[in-house]
């Protein structure tokens, strides 16, 4: 069976709106953890807005990171699009969480969510998610979106932190765990 796996961008104090995170250089470390994020792939999962910013830019993007980020089926969950130029795509049909079930016990690598918070929260209330990584930038921003919502509460086991030389922190944990 399939994981699905949350992937996010977030400050120390939970916020995951990306332009509000405190400016931290690329480097090699965060770019070995999308590497490693990347081989693990067999899909992804995206909200209507995550999917048109993806869509808007990834395919000029050129590389190896690149060639293999825009090869990944994309698992759409929007009822407001009827066309996915971005291929390989699908728009999901139906309850979300039944459809990540139908998902899950299909075959292929894990799903991984990108940004996409409304999908992720959602998920993350019915159960479905296996794991969370996230790359935590050094710095609160005091407000915006959180991947959390406030009173929700997940019983989450670390499997791994790491900092990275320039102050961020990868951290990987298993959801639903006493």
């Amino acid at each position: 069976m399939r994981k699905l796996i949350i992937t996010e961008f977030i400050s120390v104090d939970g916020i995951a709106e990306v332009e509000k995170l405190p400016s931290v250089a690329w480097n090699d470390e965060m770019q070995k953890f999308k590497d490693d994020e990347l081989a693990d792939s067999g899909a992804m999962l995206l909200g209507r807005t995550t999917y048109q910013i993806f869509a808007g830019s990834w395919p000029k993007e050129t590389g190896d990171f690149a060639d293999r980020f825009n090869a990944l089926p994309k698992y759409v969950a929007s009822t407001s699009l009827t066309a996915l130029d971005w291929q390989p795509a699908e728009l999901l049909t139906g309850a979300l969480p039944d459809a990540v079930r139908g998902l899950k016990q299909g075959s292929g690598g894990n799903i991984y969510v990108h940004g996409s918070l409304s999908v992720a929260q959602e998920l993350l209330r019915h159960g479905l998610v296996d794991r969370i990584r996230l790359l935590s930038y050094p710095g609160a921003v005091g407000q915006g979106k959180l991947l959390f919502p406030p009173g929700a509460q997940l019983p989450l086991e670390l499997i791994s932190a790491t900092q990275f030389s320039n102050g961020v922190v990868a951290l990987e944990y298993a959801a639903g765990m006493a």
